[in-house]
């Protein structure tokens, strides 16, 4: 969605790159073309004032000028801005102290309410609650259908008492009556939250706002959530202001997120109305839903990642039983292909490899590989690894020419796909070894050592470590000169004779320990201690 900004910004970034101050050129060259780069991608001309005047103040003040680099700082501050006009911070879910919390979506029709309503309910199900869809779209042919399809995708379920617009009767029911019936049917079978989907219209009119203002008087919804498709551009905020001052509501929620318009209207739309982006839809999977975070959409724009989601999805998807025995399994040695295909699929839990990999930093440099990747590669891998026996997946070295052959014929591969998996196992099992042993670097411990640096390879620490080890084993190396070994052989006697006649083997002079008992002025009686 955001490509297009992200590498106009990438490309005034490096303009600023190795310079040790900026001059006033500089910073005025430097917010013309941030404002070129934000009128591009559609954002509204008032946030576009509002965002480089506030880049500009910045650039001149302090935090810039005494800065030991002046292009990070200045990345830093358009972070922060763009941080700022997306929100600020996360804005979560208010839920009702009593009786379930009622939500309640308005939009244009198209804008996807109707499947957002599912992906919703699924992301409350997770949260551990337990939400009621509501039919209220009576108006679009089929919608109340669509809603309970999608409601057994994931596991809601829909209160529908009318079966709306089917296509013959235009006059579905009463949407304000079922709307006000599901409150009592939540209370009844004890949901806790209840989203109601509401109809659209391909344009806002009165009879429209009428209808959402009749619903949301009907069940006082806690959170009235305007659904805004992202890649309508700038009649995107006209709408979301006609709703604003015809309906009202608490948060946005952009869909489409996955599309490749410019993406102008979820940055200017938390400017304009003044209310939060709370939630973003990015895919067609029920699961390609989250709350949506200013900070991180800010850190994606500037081509720094998401870490943070991916650190997230991964927690979800991953068994962590599997996760640590796999790592105990690493670090024994004893990997094997069955492991290696545990693995893969727990990552195709995932989602989408280009997706994830998209939240990488850095991953803008990379967009035009990662558009191209394909997705099935994983199964290609799969079907190959599925193809051999368990002695093979086992014990990989054992696959010759001819089983290459056939796990190549019965995975429909070649021998070179083949071949270059065995490779690339071996390979990332080596790598992943090194790892879980602690090692990254030469002079790490699990990393072979280099010339001139501290692994077992050579260097003070590698000689420093044989000296060690001779020395335990009670050797001790000796001098190519023969006096100064006879020398040092004398000495070594000597040492050996003064540990010799010291019980303790420390050096020192002889004690009479028996006189010096004597001598010694204990209490009367303490002497049966001594016995």
């Amino acid at each position: 969605m955001f490509a297009t900004l992200s590498d106009r910004l990438a490309d005034t970034f490096k303009n600023l790159r190795g310079k040790g101050r900026l001059s006033e050129a500089d910073i005025d060259a430097t917010a013309r073309e941030i404002r070129i780069a934000l009128l591009e991608a559609d954002v509204a001309l008032p946030v576009v004032k509002d965002f480089v005047a506030a880049v500009k103040e910045r650039a001149r003040g302090e935090e810039v000028s005494q800065a030991l680099n002046p292009a990070q700082q200045v990345i830093k501050i358009v972070n922060d801005e763009l941080v700022e006009i997306l929100g600020g911070e996360t804005r979560r879910l208010r839920y009702a102290k009593t009786g379930p919390t009622v939500i309640m979506l308005a939009g244009l029709q198209g804008a996807g309410k109707t499947t957002l309503a599912a992906k919703l309910a699924l992301w409350l199900k997770e949260q551990g609650k337990s939400p009621l869809l509501v039919a209220c779209d009576l108006q679009r042919p089929n919608a109340v259908q669509q809603l309970q399809v999608n409601g057994d995708k994931v596991g809601v379920p829909v209160f529908a008492p009318e079966a709306g617009n089917t296509g013959g009767n235009e006059d579905g029911g009463d949407p304000v009556g079922v709307a006000r019936a599901s409150i009592e049917e939540a209370k009844r079978r004890l949901f806790d939250v209840v989203i109601v989907d509401t109809a659209g219209r391909l344009g806002v009119d009165a009879e429209m706002m009428g209808q959402a203002a009749s619903i949301r008087d009907a069940v006082q919804p806690d959170e009235v959530l305007f659904v805004v498709d992202a890649m309508i551009g700038q009649d995107a905020l006209t709408t979301a202001q006609a709703f604003l001052d015809g309906v009202g509501f608490d948060g946005v929620v952009l869909t489409k997120l996955d599309g490749d318009a410019r993406g102008g209207a979820a940055l200017s739309i938390r400017q304009v109305t003044g209310r939060p982006v709370m939630f973003a839809s990015s895919g067609e999977k029920m699961t390609d839903f989250d709350v949506f975070h200013p900070d991180r959409m800010a850190s994606r724009i500037l081509d720094m990642g998401d870490v943070m989601t991916l650190i997230e999805q991964a927690e979800k998807a991953f068994d962590q039983e599997q996760a640590l025995k796999a790592a105990q399994k690493l670090s024994g040695g004893d990997f094997t292909l069955d492991d290696f295909l545990e693995q893969m699929q727990q990552i195709k839990k995932l989602g989408s490899m280009t997706k994830i990999l998209k939240m990488l930093p850095g991953a803008g440099q990379i967009r035009e590989q990662l558009e191209n990747f394909d997705e099935r590669e994983i199964d290609r891998v799969e079907a190959i690894i599925r193809s051999m026996t368990p002695a093979e997946r086992d014990n990989p070295k054992i696959i010759d020419g001819s089983r290459r052959a056939r796990i190549a014929k019965g995975a429909g591969r070649t021998v070179a796909d083949v071949n270059g998996l065995v490779d690339r196992f071996f390979e990332a099992r080596k790598m992943m070894m090194q790892m879980a042993r602690g090692g990254g670097f030469a002079g790490v411990p699990g990393m072979p050592g280099m010339p001139g640096m501290g692994g077992p390879g050579g260097g003070k620490r590698a000689k420093a470590k044989q000296a060690q080890k001779a020395k335990a084993k009670g050797g001790q190396r000796k001098s190519g000169n023969p006096a100064k070994a006879a020398q040092e052989a004398a000495a070594a006697k000597e040492k050996a004779a003064a540990q010799a006649a010291n019980p303790f083997g420390l050096p020192g002079p002889d004690i009479d320990y028996e006189a010096a008992a004597e001598n010694l002025d204990l209490p009367k009686d303490f002497s049966k201690f001594l016995k």
